[in-house]
């Protein structure tokens, strides 16, 4: 196995790259229990040199004949023994408390910086696979990279006093010591990192194993995948996905254990070798037979005591590899919010929104999903916005929600610019309903209430919004009314079909009754014609003398606009009102003349 110098030195220091830290992290976790840690650590190293001598003078005082020191020390032992024992346990106690906390902080942690990502992020592949190597042992991680750095100093200072003992006897016993256990600890870092990189470059196929699991196993898509036929067909691919995982770990594990027991095999020659000069120097009467069996103990508990120091520099190399993940995700950059003052909009030039020459452009597509659109829509306007599938308008959706920055351009709300505004004091004017809304596993009231958190226990405010959303009649009959567990995830879950659940989304949208912009993308695909209408009869008296932008395929709705927007691949191709529009006979019309005529 070629391992140069160099990496070898390169290796040892990246092993104390993210040491500090991941000792930062553990602080800010529990400061009392990281002290306790590192006192207990150090306490520790002490225990075996004392039990190593004791054992010798217990030898000396058998040898001698007496009686009654023998007894002594034994005795001693013993109690260094219980002492020992005791701190072990406390020691183990504490670590585990503290990795606890720690794994439930750096799991914390990274859902705080999943927070803090923007839509683009996790349109991002890559992003993904981030988030996936950051989360894998994150819980164990930090914590093992905190207890090895501290075993590290417990064993260094252990063989440090085995040290003493061995070079006042020989320092080539000394020299074989170290020579028996660093090609031991070269081979476990050459594999660890090995087994890193593995798994790193595994990242995306491990995000395909557990969606293939996600699917075949949770009700979302039980239904079409039983219809369809598919469980086979994904059940074959997550089986060849998690052989090929296994194949791979496999020829690791075994080249792994074959190279350590080889290795082993060599530390355990030379240390039979060190066992033969003591025994002749033992027998020649050089030394006692107390100092033998010292200096054996030394040997053995000091070959260990080194053998563990650079397993821990080993270990926490490995835990490096995996920390730089954790640290390379947290450390995704996310625009900062402009530090210009913002201008409170009492006195704005102009009241409403304002698209000034905006164009958007994907991460990584060379097409733009909207180009060159520069458009007014005034306070208390309702607009509509049409166009194919595709055509950009729910990316026009996501501009105005400031989920996306502008590629080029501007955006201007009440005359200030997007950018400028506070994203809380932004996202307070508005009420939206996607068309691909969730469908949370909470209760009733809570699935509506979230659409204003502050209100969640406001029982009144939640049953005005559920009446404006038509979800009244659900209500009735479901076994605990607003109480009901909403899916099938957890216990006496409901599932309601896609109609009621898309009026439990608008029930949430309406809980915003305070909101001036309103903006529904498709809110009532699933419902039938009288359920649209009540809702539209609803959404019209909400949204007078607000803002309210709409995206529908279903004409009558849409001609009920103040003004209407026809999007085609990206750019605004026509705009004004529905007679018009009408009159222009251009895309409006057509695409109006051919659903008509579907009624006919």
């Amino acid at each position: 196995m070629h391992f140069t110098n160099s990496v070898i030195l390169q290796s040892i220091t990246s092993s104390f790259r993210h040491s500090w830290p991941s000792f930062k992290l553990a602080w800010h976790s529990s400061r009392l229990l990281c002290c306790v840690v590192g006192l207990l650590t150090v306490g520790a190293s002490g225990f075996p040199l004392a039990v190593a001598y004791v054992g010798k003078l217990i030898i000396d005082a058998i040898v001698a004949g007496n009686l009654h020191s023998t007894v002594i020390w034994i005795g001693i032992e013993g109690l260094v023994v219980a002492m020992q024992s005791g701190v072990a346990r406390l020691l183990f106690l504490s670590q585990t408390v503290l990795g606890a906390k720690l794994g439930a902080d750096v799991n914390i942690l990274i859902l705080e910086k999943a927070v803090q990502l923007e839509l683009q992020h996790f349109e991002d592949s890559e992003i993904y696979d981030q988030l996936t190597r950051a989360r894998q042992q994150a819980s164990v991680r930090p914590v093992a990279m905190v207890t090895d750095m501290l075993q590290l100093i417990q064993h260094a200072l252990t063989f440090v006093g085995y040290l003493g003992l061995l070079l006042s006897f020989s320092p080539y016993i000394v020299l074989g010591l170290i020579i028996a256990s660093v090609p031991a600890t070269i081979s476990e870092m050459k594999f660890s990192n090995t087994a890193f990189r593995m798994r790193t470059r595994r990242s995306p196929e491990s995000r395909k194993l557990n969606y293939l699991e996600y699917v075949l196993a949770t009700d979302d898509h039980v239904k079409e995948v039983k219809v369809l036929g598919l469980s086979q067909l994904f059940l074959n691919r997550y089986r060849e996905l998690a052989y090929q995982f296994f194949r791979e770990d496999k020829t690791l594990a075994i080249s792994r254990s074959i190279w350590a027991y080889g290795l082993s095999l060599g530390a355990t020659v030379m240390f039979y070798g060190c066992y033969l000069t003591l025994g002749f120097s033992a027998a020649s009467g050089a030394i006692t037979l107390g100092y033998l069996m010292l200096y054996i103990v030394a040997f053995r508990q000091g070959q260990q005591a080194f053998q563990s120091g650079l397993t821990a520099v080993g270990n926490m190399y490995e835990s490096n590899l995996y920390m730089s993940n954790l640290f390379e995700f947290l450390s995704i950059p996310t625009h900062a919010p402009r530090h210009r003052p913002f201008l409170t909009p009492d006195l704005p030039t102009e009241y409403g929104i304002r698209f000034d020459n905006v164009g958007f452009q994907y991460a990584g597509k060379p097409t733009w999903a909207l180009r060159h659109i520069s458009l007014f829509i005034p306070k208390g306007q309702r607009l509509a916005l049409v166009g194919h599938n595709g055509a950009g308008k729910s990316t026009f959706i996501k501009l105005i929600l400031r989920l996306y920055a502008p590629t080029e351009g501007r955006i201007l709300l009440d005359g200030i610019d997007l950018q400028d505004w506070p994203i809380d004091q932004l996202h307070h004017r508005m009420a939206v309903v996607f068309q691909d809304f969730n469908e949370y596993q909470l209760s009733v009231k809570e699935n509506v209430g979230v659409g204003k958190v502050d209100f969640l226990d406001d029982t009144p405010a939640i049953t005005q919004a559920i009446d404006m959303g038509g979800m009244t009649d659900v209500i009735t009959e479901l076994h605990d009314g607003v109480d009901t567990q909403l899916g099938r995830w957890f216990s006496k879950g409901m599932e309601l079909s896609g109609g009621q659940w898309q009026k439990v989304a608008l029930s949430r949208g309406f809980m915003r009754q305070d909101a001036d912009i309103l903006i529904l993308d498709e809110p009532t695909a699933a419902l039938d014609a009288v359920a649209e209408k009540a809702v539209f009869d609803r959404f019209a008296a909400l949204t007078k003398g607000k803002t309210s932008l709409l995206i529908s395929h279903r004409f009558p709705t849409v001609r009920t606009a103040d003004f209407i927007v026809v999007i085609e691949k990206g750019h605004v191709i026509e705009e004004g009102t529905h007679d018009n529009l009408i009159n222009k006979n251009g895309t409006y019309a057509t695409l109006f003349k051919l659903q008509a005529a579907g009624y006919l």
